[in-house]
């Protein structure tokens, strides 16, 4: 496994990180030594096969799940103190709006959870429904868009109370291929306008190279990193950069990663 340094402040670092979950048929080793860090405004994808661990992985970091061993920091703090502080948004594989809310009411949903101020509400409703070019559908219902459109109101949601973090697990892995590269061009725009640090998890590994200034590599069950790499690409990508020799060597390295993985296993 390549050992890689960031030169920026970690936003989330995991040490020896192990989370075993315990079943009636015994236990089963869902992360095993994870040795993770994650600094300031990088988009690092996870890839890897089903029942890897990426999404246990990303859960973890929202302290949706618990490790049973190691350590794991978000902002320096634990997992359910940054969730307390508000430091993430998570976008899920569906975009789970509530079907009898207006996309303006779904965005402003943890806002007024939260707590915000009406004022408050409708200024940031605007302003990321605006970033996910959304604007006029503000009024609509979830059933009057489309997937791609309901995935964006869905990433506006995550944003609406501007945490530093977004992780996003699988968001375009239901949408046609058309859709999916439109969507990764918007995602790439969002993230540089917003300077966001991004955990993504993926089965793609096109859409791994094409987003990521880092990628992780992991291996089946027990979930653990094979390959972490870092992109050579510019950040500024467009959709044609897929057929440089730099993308395809990447792409090629990743896929060794699976297979060594595999071989492993």
């Amino acid at each position: 496994m390549k050992d890689t340094q960031t030169t920026v402040r970690p936003v989330i670092e995991a040490k020896g990180l192990n989370l075993v979950f315990q079943t009636g048929d015994g236990p089963v080793h869902a992360l095993k030594d994870v040795n993770l860090t994650i600094g300031k405004g990088e988009f690092v994808s996870f890839i890897g096969p089903s029942g890897c661990g990426k999404t246990t992985f990303l859960r973890c970091i929202a302290a949706l799940e618990h490790p049973t061993g190691g350590t794991l920091t978000v902002n320096g703090m634990t997992p359910d103190q940054a969730r307390q502080s508000r430091a993430y948004g998570y976008v899920f594989q569906a975009a789970g709006l509530y079907p009898w809310r207006t996309i303006a009411g779904n965005v402003k949903l943890p806002l007024e959870i939260m707590g915000f101020s009406k004022a408050d509400q409708e200024a940031r409703v605007r302003k990321v429904l605006e970033l996910v070019e959304l604007s006029g559908f503000a009024a609509r219902y979830p059933w009057q868009l489309s997937g791609g459109m309901q995935q964006r109101a869905s990433i506006a949601r995550a944003l609406a109370f501007d945490a530093d973090i977004l992780l996003m697990d699988e968001p375009f892995g239901a949408l046609d291929e058309i859709v999916r590269d439109r969507l990764n061009e918007e995602l790439l725009k969002l993230w540089a306008r917003t300077q966001k640090t991004i955990g993504f998890v993926t089965h793609s590994i096109p859409e791994a190279v094409y987003l990521s200034t880092k990628i992780v590599v992991m291996s089946p069950r027990p979930g653990r990193i094979t390959d972490i790499i870092d992109s050579p690409l510019p950040r500024d990508r467009p959709l044609d950069i897929r057929d440089s020799k730099e993308f395809i060597d990447i792409a090629h390295r990743v896929r060794e990663g699976l297979r060594a993985g595999h071989g492993d296993d």
